[in-house]
């Protein structure tokens, strides 16, 4: 296929898709369809052709441009003086706020990226996303009678059993036509798979499911999917060993129930994909955010979850970079999650007197860089490939420390994201400089 010719098929499918969304939109009209159903027509819809991605572009470049393009319209689908006719609503008419529309462009864009050249990586974690997250949530609006609360709103218990099931039927066929495992971890794998989507689906809010459901599933695999059997009833065991942990501790640092659920699947991801020296930062942070939470309250609506979204984002951010330039970027994404930790405990020393904050700030800054040492010393040369970068380490510590100390008030509300940024610019500079990206600065 010629290069004019998968530009134009790209931008097609870009109309098929606000065809799609008119088609649902006129049957809404003449059958009464409810906001939810209108939503979930246009995601089976959007998901379904997802699927036929790798096979209907011969190369990947225009995947990326039609995922660009699709996000720059349901952008414009969210003003109201360009919203096409009302198309809008087919997407939006839901009373909750959710981003699923965005966040599932990025996924389909971000799944055949690093799935690369094994297929059952990007098409699993899609159906799952497609079907399995579409029949929960339909069946729990029809037949839900048994409902537990989420930040925004309620999930039903009978829309968490139909995702399992879906997504075990799903699992199990894709990685019996797509893998050459054995059976016994075929089931296993296929078990886990459906459990931990089941989990993700039923803690996500906004839409985020859209995104840490597929993502999720992909980087448990491409971890994972080829252990033995031992290997896998052992991470079984960690994961019902912190879902266990966490229910525990929960109440006593003031989470709600939910917000321990996501802080459950987001630390198991963390254990599951990464050694457990790699994983300390990261989860630094969260210890860090409660405790700036609890002395300097966050104005955010959600603020125990928005840190989980952060996290995750950030973590994503790392890898796809990462595998982009082919240069292995977890030494950087210490540098960050280091960041944020110091970040939150700087906002929660301010209400104290002044020695106290600075006796506090440097047994933080001790802290961390214990933790730092302990990865450094643990991870191997591809991974310490710029070496220990104390350097960038200090210099981003100072300038974190200065921004939150001095800038306050701008930490206020929105601190997770602000946190993210300012953390993130300077291993992103240097990372940039050190590898091929340097030529592009």
């Amino acid at each position: 296929m010629t290069v004019f010719a998968q530009m134009v098929l790209a931008f097609g499918s870009v109309c098929v898709l606000l065809g799609l969304m008119a088609v649902v939109k006129r049957m809404a009209g003449t059958y009464g369809l409810s906001a939810e159903i209108q939503r979930k027509l246009v995601h089976i819809g959007t998901g379904m052709y997802a699927l036929t991605l790798p096979w209907l572009f011969p190369d990947r470049w225009p995947v990326y441009v039609l995922v660009g393009v699709t996000l720059i319209v349901m952008l414009a689908l969210r003003l109201p003086r360009i919203a096409l006719g009302g198309l809008g609503s087919t997407l939006h008419g839901v009373d909750r706020q959710s981003y699923g529309d965005i966040l599932l462009a990025i996924a389909v864009g971000l799944c055949l990226f690093l799935s690369e050249d094994q297929l059952v990586l990007y098409v699993l974690p899609i159906a799952l996303l497609t079907l399995a997250d579409a029949a929960a949530a339909l069946a729990g609006t029809t037949y839900g009678r048994r409902f537990f609360r989420v930040e925004d709103g309620q999930k039903s218990l009978e829309g968490c059993v139909v995702f399992f099931a879906v997504a075990l039927l799903l699992s199990m066929g894709c990685l019996m036509a797509m893998t050459t495992y054995l059976p016994s971890n075929i089931i296993l794998l296929s078990l886990m798979v459906a459990g931990f989507g089941t989990l993700v689906e039923a803690v996500s809010w906004r839409g985020f499911d859209n995104l840490f459901l597929p993502l999720g599933i992909l980087v448990f695999l491409a971890s994972h999917g080829d252990r033995d059997i031992g290997a896998l009833i052992f991470l079984a065991v960690l994961f019902a060993a912190t879902l266990i942990g966490f229910r525990a501790v929960a109440p006593l640092v003031g989470l709600t129930n939910h917000a321990g659920r996501v802080y459950v699947t987001t630390v198991f991801l963390l254990l599951a994909v990464t050694s457990v020296h790699n994983a300390l930062l990261p989860i630094s942070v969260f210890l860090a955010h409660a405790w700036s939470r609890s002395t300097n309250p966050d104005k955010s609506a959600y603020p125990d979850l928005d840190v989980v979204a952060g996290i995750v984002i950030l973590s994503l951010f790392w890898l796809t970079l990462g595998n982009a330039t082919t240069w292995n970027a977890v030494s950087f994404y210490g540098i960050s999650a280091m960041g944020m930790s110091l970040g939150f405990c700087v906002i929660a020393l301010i209400p104290a007197p002044a020695r106290v904050r600075l006796f506090g700030a440097f047994c933080v800054v001790a802290a961390l860089v214990v933790i730092r040492i302990v990865s450094v010393v643990l991870n191997d040369p591809v991974q310490n490939w710029n070496g220990p970068m104390w350097g960038v380490v200090m210099v981003n510590l100072i300038f974190i420390s200065t921004m939150t100390s001095r800038f306050t008030y701008l930490f206020s509300r929105f601190r997770v994201t602000l946190l993210a940024v300012v953390s993130t610019m300077t291993p992103v500079i240097v990372y940039c400089v050190e590898t091929d990206l340097g030529g592009l600065l």
